[in-house]
């Protein structure tokens, strides 16, 4: 396995901390790759961190390697710092939802199978986003509420959910592309 090393700056995109992985450097991980490409990142700041995070494309080869909060913590690296890294193609790392379906949910999309397949073709960020949202909801009819709004845009119906405007075939904006 190949292990990039090299110095860069913490820069930042809105409001996200990255480091610019070029294109040349992300050939020497693994070639060709186009999609989020998951690593392993050793930080070298003040102490040693290492963390598994997908880089994601820019698009002309080049990827952002976002660098969370409790990796810029840990490390105590903040914007604008000059740092070091060791950056390995990390296979085994499968990010997706942390959060585990709830019964509730899970049984509900059981029973609507034009929701289910929608689930089924959702990107895993946006899953994640659903099953984290989900797991704060406490009350039986905060549940069973969000269970009949998530069904709703995942059937293809026009309604918000998760602060977004869902219309005909939005549900669908958020499939993998495979």
């Amino acid at each position: 396995m190949s292990t990039l090393r090299f110095r860069t700056s913490v820069e930042i995109n809105n409001i996200n901390p990255y480091v610019l992985v070029t294109a040349a450097q992300a050939e020497q991980l693994r070639q060709g790759w186009r999609k989020p490409m998951p690593v392993s990142v050793r930080i070298k700041g003040e102490s040693d961190t290492t963390c598994r995070i997908n880089m994601m494309p820019v698009g002309d080869g080049s990827f952002y390697l976002y660098l969370n909060g409790e990796a810029r913590k840990a490390s105590n690296t903040k914007v604008g710092d000059t740092i070091s890294l060791e950056v390995e193609f990390d296979e085994a790392y499968k990010s997706g939802p942390v959060d585990p379906m709830p019964p509730w949910f899970s049984e509900a999309l059981e029973k609507n199978p034009h929701a289910m397949q929608a689930w089924n073709d959702l990107i895993p960020s946006l899953k994640k986003e659903f099953l984290r949202y989900f797991a704060r909801l406490k009350s039986p009819e905060a549940q069973a509420r969000n269970a009949q709004q998530a069904l709703h845009v995942l059937s293809g119906n026009d309604g918000r959910f998760l602060a977004r405007s869902w219309h005909e075939g939005r549900a669908n904006e958020g499939k993998r592309h495979e």
